[in-house]
């Protein structure tokens, strides 16, 4: 099977030094190219700026650093593979405007900002017959499988993963599994390279 991964975080721009971005390390999206490959499976990984890592010699990189950057990577590459992992922590906001050089310091300054594009929605829309799409959820535990289903349902996705606010920053993962026809599995917590091998043998049996 053809896998096609995101992972890491974008940097939306202020200017030419400045940008918006969060806290995402891109741990889970490398454990799940890891645990892809090691299961016999194409993989090609969309990074975002995380620093150098050591990866499989056979996992095909391709960097990006806005949204925009991989809206166009999801654009060439996904109508050739068989199923997307969207594991990246896509900015839901950018600035509307991009700043050349360096904002000087001194008075207040108000940033407009303005939704970035649904990724995982586009992708959804774009599938083919044979595609699948699984997004990612991080929400407060208390909403947590309310709102997963919610994006899941939204976005058009195959299943989603809905992931406590509080593994953020965790060795370890405690996630629930939903699919679009309804059933969910609760996972015990499990290190990210485990969950990362179940989830890709959940992933490619939809």
């Amino acid at each position: 099977m053809h896998i096609l991964i995101t992972a890491g975080p974008t940097r939306e721009p202020i200017d030419g030094v400045r940008y918006l971005s969060n806290r995402s390390s891109g741990k889970m999206g490398l454990a799940i190219a890891q645990a892809a490959i090691e299961a016999g499976h194409e993989v090609t990984l969309l990074l975002g700026p995380i620093g150098d890592v050591r990866l499989h010699e056979e996992i095909l990189v391709q960097r990006f650093e806005s949204c925009s950057d991989l809206e166009a990577l999801l654009a060439e590459h996904w109508p050739a593979h068989d199923l997307l992992i969207m594991a990246a922590a896509v900015a839901d906001y950018r600035p509307n405007q991009w700043h050349d050089g360096k904002l000087e310091r001194g008075k207040d300054m108000m940033l407009h900002l303005t939704p970035t594009p649904d990724l995982v929605k586009q992708a959804a829309q774009s599938k083919l017959a044979h595609q699948r799409v699984v997004a990612f959820a991080l929400e407060d535990a208390a909403v947590l499988i309310e709102r997963a289903t919610a994006k899941m349902k939204r976005k058009g996705v195959d299943a989603i993963v809905a992931n406590p606010l509080a593994t953020m920053d965790a060795p370890d993962i405690s996630p629930t599994w939903i699919t679009a026809d309804g059933s969910s599995l609760a996972l015990d917590a499990m290190d990210k390279t485990a969950f990362a091998r179940r989830l890709v043998a959940m992933a490619t049996a939809l």
